[in-house]
């Protein structure tokens, strides 16, 4: 279980990082790119991503 929640953690960051740098108009060729709203949409999406990786990665007390 711990795997499938690091991989959708890092599929979040990885998504929301795309859509900050198109949002910046760093990376063109989408009609995302240039919208400021894609950079708010990925910067939340990013965070969720590593609360996830956080979350998963918690020691939860248990041995083992």
């Amino acid at each position: 279980m711990t795997l499938i929640k690091n991989i959708a953690g890092l599929a979040c960051i990885l998504v929301g990082g795309l859509w900050v740098l198109q949002g910046a108009n760093i990376v063109g060729g989408s009609p995302m790119s240039g919208h400021s709203q894609w950079l708010v949409i990925g910067v939340v999406v990013t965070l969720v991503g590593f609360g996830v990786l956080y979350w998963a990665n918690l020691k939860s007390g248990r041995p083992g």
